[in-house]
This record gives structure tokens, sequence and C-alpha cells, in this order.
């Protein structure tokens, strides 16, 4: 996600706290958070990936398959 992005977010909920915000600007507001929450959870899990178990005797494993996620 670009900064230019995360820049309207934060534009957005300023402007949510010091008055209502209009339908457009709503739909936009979750619109971005989806696509930024989407972002911060493909990172950790590309890290979760990334991690080697090394246990006492030498051996390593990977954490395995991450858990499927439930659709809301």
């Amino acid at each position: 996600m670009d900064k230019a992005k995360i820049a309207r977010i934060n534009e957005l909920a300023h402007k949510a706290k010091a008055g209502p915000l209009t339908p457009e600007e709503q739909a936009e507001r979750e619109a971005l958070r989806k696509e930024y929450l989407d972002s911060v959870r493909a990172s950790l899990r590309a890290q979760m990936d990334r991690i080697v178990i090394v246990e006492p005797d030498g051996t390593r494993h990977g954490l395995g398959k991450p858990r499927t996620e439930e659709k809301n």
C-alpha cells in the first residue's frame, strides 16, 4: 500500500472525528481500510512463512501451512 493511500485513510479519520462523513467518503474509507488490512495480513503471513524452527537435535522445519481463513 502506498503512502498516498495511507495519508488518505488518516485524512478521512481526522475528518470523521471533526464531523460526519458523506456516504461516498464512508465507502472510500472502508475500501481503503480493507486494502490496508489485507496488505498487513499478507506481510505478516510472508514473515511467518520464513520462520524456521530448529530443534535441539539440529533438525529444522517450517511452521507449516497457514490455517485457512474463515470467510465472513
